[in-house]
């Protein structure tokens, strides 16, 4: 049996090289073809529109909508948002898409969520700019007692919910899981005392000597709020190479790249420090990556 979770994050932007569009029909192939293989999840990135240093755009499709789509079009692999931004939206609309989200996908939905980031693209949408922690941590004090109890009542500077009533109610009341995107320890600290999975993503290298200080980090948060660190979910946002074509590493830092034993490997050092979950960003982001992991998950299950 497989030692730890290995998701799939689907691509929902156009391309960093050459512009080019990812249509729906290419995203609900990877994920079909992600579930047939034995991915545990697939995951949607949630972003709106960014500005490279050079002034390329880069568009970034809908998370919410294309969650849905990819949820209806699936049918036993998990679904989850990687990672959703409470700063672009309102905490008890967000609760009730993650409700909706669980319907359509019949149970399978994990949900993501995050701070989210200010600077251009929420400037762009008129979206707010400050006090990025501060919304989060009222967005929480919302959304979680809407998804654990079904209801909340709270008046904050950023954000009210008044005596609202949670309904209606997926398969699991209560019970989807929860996953926060956390790198500071303020954000860790919540992440510790609500969070059912923590994640973090590559900045520079997909390896333990960058993910290794990030899991010390957490289990600090975890001693500080009295959690027993073994209770939470750990995951990490790689970027892997399962082909012969090259470039992830102008983008997304060191990959992780080699046979299919080698790849393996990393994974299981990921899993022996510890980590219960990993999220792949491939490249390129292609069917022909994705059947590239093949091996790598057969290796695996053999363990």
């Amino acid at each position: 049996m497989r030692p730890f979770e290995i998701g799939l994050v689907l691509p929902m932007a156009d391309s960093f090289f050459d512009g080019s569009t990812t249509r729906w029909v290419d995203i609900r192939a990877l994920a079909m073809r992600a579930e047939e293989l034995g991915f545990d999840t697939v995951w949607t990135a949630d972003e709106l529109l960014w500005r490279h240093a050079d002034g390329r755009p880069q568009g970034w499709w809908e998370c919410v909508a294309m969650t849905g789509a990819v949820a209806a079009a699936t049918s036993r692999v998990k679904v989850g948002t990687w990672i959703l931004s409470a700063l672009h939206r309102n905490p008890g609309i967000i609760a009730k898409a993650v409700e909706t989200l669980d319907e359509i996908s019949g149970g399978r939905f994990v949900f993501g969520l995050g701070s989210g980031h200010a600077g251009r693209q929420a400037h762009a949408f008129g979206l707010p700019e400050d006090h990025v922690y501060g919304r989060f941590e009222e967005a929480i004090k919302i959304i979680l007692p809407l998804l654990r109890e079904g209801r909340a009542d709270f008046q904050g500077t950023f954000h009210a919910a008044r005596d609202l009533e949670h309904r209606p109610v997926g398969p699991r009341p209560g019970r989807i899981p929860i996953m926060l995107g956390a790198k500071g320890p303020k954000m860790l600290r919540l992440a510790a005392l609500h969070a059912d999975i923590w994640s973090w993503y590559v900045e520079e290298r997909s390896d333990l000597s960058e993910f290794g200080p990030r899991l010390a980090a957490l289990e600090a948060a975890c001693a500080e709020v009295g959690r027993d660190p073994a209770t939470i979910g750990k995951s990490a946002g790689i970027a892997v190479e399962p082909t012969s074509i090259t470039g992830a590493e102008a983008v997304l830092g060191t990959p992780v790249k080699g046979s299919a034993e080698e790849i393996a490997d990393a994974f299981r050092a990921f899993g022996a420090a510890g980590f219960t979950n990993l999220e792949l960003v491939l490249w390129p982001p292609t069917l022909a990556a994705v059947e590239g992991l093949a091996p790598v998950l057969e290796l695996l299950d053999a363990d």
